[in-house]
């Protein structure tokens, strides 16, 4: 029989097994993925609970299976076919209509797994060391701030929030109980704009006056449909599921997986936006914008959603240079020669997006007789894993790095401050669509100073019993 650990001594050892191994000194550095895989396997396995199994969670689920220091240790999900593990239990429906946003679930896992309706009874079971969460967007907050408060290492997906204050108060927390905290900006865990990162800020293609990336999903004409309200299908807690929100019955267009065109439970500037604005704010070096405007509204996709189908904002940050990020959901085709961001430099213009980038040296303009101050660069990732010997996943990579993160009490690659930020870039945007002005953005209060309408959108009041 095994003798029982409890969490801070397991933690502890956990620690001191790989950095012994490792012969590492205890430091904030940051670690690469797979830096110290074959070291930590000497150690006890870390036990994970998962808190969301739908698409996303399953994904995560066989990223933390294939690592050799993981045991799985429990399961929770409001839909029971999810947390059972038993697609023919998942209502046919859902199946033939969403097809691969349903996951398998033919996974080999141990009996020993448990199950769970309510993450709070998971978090309550003392053997779990972390956990993964990958619940609907608005849940986000509250089951990271009770996992930490528990005790948990957590890895939770991006966004991180639905509301500014939220990831505040989420930052807070893990500065209060130390734990390791990672966020699923999977960006981050990339080799390409890990080496951009670098080298942008080192002024690369010169002062950046310009960067912009946009997202097109053509939903015209029906998007995501028109639906009336109907009873829940059979496994689904649907009052659990809301959680937080304000009650609303049932309505088939908005669970599984189509809850980001709800502005309740998320919205495609957190779905999208925040990928491409956090790649963008890491490379410029930016902390946060000065200033936001939005434009655009729901216009050409006749469904039940209510998010814009048509959106272009405007970030303004104190060095002058602006970042714009659009979505057309009633379009199709692309905007850029290559890639998925584009950073304009007084040197040269770079795009790039996760398999490799280009950089075109900037050419003098009217009244300059300059020559070029960059040559043209093409760059490819083609291995599939990377020099470390890590996937060239950067999903798996960012799990890798957590699992490594967990055992070392390191930084991992992109933190919960990191993740905040780049969220409110998000929020901001969708605040500023609102209130249909131009906002001046405080980031140190994380105010707006010009407008008492949008600073009363920073955060909404939780149904009861939840708060935070």
């Amino acid at each position: 029989m095994r003798k029982k650990v409890t969490q801070k001594s397991r933690r502890e050892f956990l620690s001191k097994a790989t950095m012994a191994a490792a012969g590492l000194a205890l430091s904030g550095s940051t670690l690469t993925a797979g830096k110290y895989h074959k070291a930590s396997r000497a150690a006890e396995k870390i036990r994970m609970g998962f808190i969301g199994l739908g698409n996303r969670g399953s994904q995560l689920l066989r990223l933390f299976m294939a690592h050799p220091d993981i045991e799985i240790a429990a399961f929770c999900d409001v839909y029971e076919p999810y947390m059972l593990r038993d697609r023919s239990l998942v209502s046919p429906r859902y199946i033939a209509d969403l097809g691969s946003q349903i996951p398998s679930m033919n996974e080999k896992l141990p009996d020993s797994v448990k199950k769970y309706s309510d993450y709070r009874k998971l978090l309550e079971d003392k053997n779990i060391d972390a956990v993964c969460i990958a619940t609907p967007d608005h849940w986000h907050a509250l089951q990271t701030i009770d996992a930490l408060n528990a005790g948990k290492d957590v890895y939770v997906e991006k966004p991180l929030t639905a509301t500014i204050k939220e990831g505040r108060m989420m930052v807070e927390a893990q500065a209060r109980t130390k734990q390791v905290v990672a966020v699923g900006l999977n960006r981050r865990g990339n080799i390409v704009y890990q080496k951009l990162a670098k080298v942008i800020q080192e002024g690369k293609i010169g002062k950046i006056s310009v960067a912009r990336a946009y997202r097109i999903n053509n939903m015209f004409p029906d998007g995501i449909g028109r639906m009336k309200p109907e009873t829940p299908p059979q496994g689904l807690d649907w009052d659990m599921w809301l959680g937080p929100r304000a009650y609303r019955p049932y309505q088939y267009n908005i669970s599984p997986y189509k809850f980001r065109w709800w502005s309740d439970y998320s919205s495609q500037m957190g779905n999208w936006g925040v990928h491409y604005l956090d790649v963008i704010r890491w490379m410029m070096g930016e902390t946060a914008p000065v200033a936001v405007s939005a434009h655009g509204g729901r216009y050409f996709v006749n469904d039940d959603s209510d998010i814009p189908d048509t959106m272009q904002v405007t970030f303004e940050f104190a060095s002058g240079a602006i970042a714009v990020f659009c979505i057309y959901e009633a379009s199709s085709g692309g905007l850029f020669q290559y890639g998925e961001v584009e950073l304009r430099g007084t040197k040269g213009t770079l795009y790039a997006d996760e398999n490799g980038y280009r950089i075109t040296g900037a050419r003098p303009g009217q009244f300059q007789t300059w020559k070029k101050q960059i040559e043209d660069e093409i760059y490819d990732l083609k291995n599939e894993s990377l020099p470390d010997g890590s996937s060239r996943d950067s999903t798996a990579a960012l799990v890798n790095n957590f699992i490594d993160c967990i055992k070392t009490r390191q930084t991992p690659l992109c933190t919960l401050e990191e993740g905040h930020r780049s969220t409110c870039f998000a929020h901001l945007a969708n605040i500023a669509l609102k209130v249909k002005s131009r906002l001046e953005w405080d980031p140190v209060r994380e105010r707006f100073t010009n407008s008492e309408a949008a600073n009363q959108l920073l955060h909404y009041d939780y149904r009861k019993p939840w708060k935070l």
